[in-house]
């Protein structure tokens, strides 16, 4: 069995101490250690150049050097990354903290009686093996880094027992126009960047989470150094070791600036276009109710007017003594007929109720006008809370419009026999719910772009900063609800 091969670098002006290394290492089984010797720390440090030794045995006194001179020779020569292992006498002890804080991994005290020798080949081994976990170490290290400071976001790594203390942090904090090194000095500067509106919870959620260890997902503003608000998203999450105890936080603060402009311009644009349609409609129920109006003076007047001519020239005829004309007869139940129409088309253009008596008697006059156009049986309750409440003209016709539809709506798919309207007023809202016992509505409808009739009362409820919700279960029926806040009790 062939043993690895350990290239050992012995820096010892003592001949016999390096007769007894030498003879220690022979005895050992498990590997194959090759020996150079060097009686100088100037000969060692030209070894450890040209030879490339796996690690030093450094002896603390030398002719030309200390231990502690080589150890700092070594490491301007770039030879840091090779491992020593410092030897100092018994009485040595604060030598050998200074040689490991200067760069030795380890130290071996010789004792008198030379046991040491027994244990230097394992203690060899055991800085050796600690020598490839470090630099394991370090290459995974190097290339995280690599990688974090490679992705378009700011990388950060948080101390949980101290919420503003950050460990690490990513070069891409110069976004914001900071170094690393100028981020992790101020502890105070990331809250300090934060949005005056957003700083109290921003801060209280990140402590909470750090504090207890829970994932954080926040977006808020931060200041760059030049002035500009960047909108970020801060998400992070905790690191725990093999037995599941918390490590630290380590999270990203990815930049959606861009992503909050474009939602912004699209809410901006979507207000918009709501005030458009709700100006729209506004338009559209005044030129209804002109239109209504119109017809209701002018072609109704000239119908009543034309009845009533038919009317007189019957009793005429009659008092001459006359046979009945069949023509003026038939003429006048047409009349009768047209004028009916008239009054329809004017209810369904604008009721007359809705402007003369409110919405609340418009409510129960419709209600039971498709009861008895479609013998559905139609409930209305209006709570005498919600009847003392004078909802404004616009609102009104908000109400009145989401109602219709919802009842034809009934009429048309649900079949259904009964429905029931109810009004409250319940924590200073106008409280609407439209139940029906019928099939129950698609779920399928509900999600259609295209159901005009659905999406319009969406429309209409927004634009008063209503809360319409539609519901259904098969053969169950379906419900609507609708949640209509008030600025006072008494709308004008």
């Amino acid at each position: 069995m062939n043993r690895p091969r350990v290239r050992v670098l012995i820096v010892e002006d003592d001949v016999v101490d390096r007769m007894a290394c030498r003879r220690a290492f022979a005895a050992d089984p498990t590997s194959n250690f090759e020996l150079i010797e060097a009686d100088s720390g100037q000969q060692g440090l030209l070894q450890a150049r040209g030879a490339a030794p796996d690690c030093i045995l450094l002896d603390y006194h030398l002719p030309d050097v200390t231990g502690l001179e080589f150890l700092a020779r070594l490491s301007v020569d770039g030879g840091a990354a090779i491992p020593v292992m410092m030897l100092t006498g018994a009485d040595s002890a604060t030598v050998a903290a200074e040689a490991m804080r200067r760069g030795a991994r380890d130290y071996m005290v010789k004792d008198v009686d030379g046991r040491y020798l027994e244990m230097l080949p394992t203690a060899i081994h055991r800085m050796l093996r600690e020598q490839r976990l470090l630099v394991d170490k370090r290459q995974v290290e190097a290339k995280f880094r690599t990688l974090v400071e490679q992705i378009q976001a700011i990388t950060y790594i948080a101390a949980l027992d101290a919420p503003q203390t950050l460990l690490y942090i990513s070069p891409q904090i110069q976004t914001l126009g900071y170094s690393p090194a100028e981020w992790l000095a101020d502890p105070q500067l990331h809250a300090a960047r934060m949005h005056p509106a957003e700083r109290g919870w921003v801060q209280a959620a990140i402590e909470e989470s750090r504090m207890a260890g829970a994932a954080l997902r926040l977006e808020y503003r931060l200041t760059a150094r030049n002035g500009d608000e960047l909108w970020f998203r801060d998400q992070a999450e905790v690191v725990r070791d093999e037995a599941g105890q918390p490590l630290f936080m380590q999270g990203i603060l990815i930049d959606i600036t861009p992503n909050k402009l474009a939602e912004q311009a699209l809410q901006q644009s979507q207000d918009e276009l709501r005030r458009l349609a709700a100006h729209q409609e506004n338009i559209k129920e005044h030129e209804r109710k002109r239109i209504a109006q119109e017809i209701h003076d002018e072609l109704g007047g000239l119908l009543t007017g034309i009845k009533a001519y038919i009317s007189v020239a019957m009793e005429r005829t009659a008092v001459a003594g006359s046979p009945a004309e069949p023509l003026l007869a038939d003429a006048s139940a047409l009349a009768q007929d047209a004028i009916q129409t008239v009054r329809r088309v004017i209810t369904d253009l604008r009721p007359s109720v809705l402007d003369q008596l409110g919405v609340w008697a418009a409510l129960e006059w419709y209600a039971g006008q498709i009861e008895q156009r479609s013998g559905l049986h139609c409930i209305c309750h209006v709570t005498p809370a919600a009847a003392a409440l004078e909802l404004g003209p616009e609102r009104s016709t908000m109400l009145f419009r989401i109602v219709q539809e919802a009842l034809t709506n009934v009429v048309r798919h649900a079949e259904a026999s009964t429905v029931q309207l109810d009004v409250d007023l319940r924590d200073n809202s106008l409280q609407l719910s439209i139940i029906d016992d019928g099939k129950g509505i698609d779920t399928e409808r509900l999600l259609n772009r295209e159901s005009w009739g659905i999406l319009g009362m969406h429309e209409r409820s927004r634009h008063f900063a209503g809360e319409l919700k539609i519901s259904g279960t098969p053969g169950q029926g379906t419900t609507l609800l609708l949640r209509l806040p008030l600025e006072d009790r008494n709308e004008q």
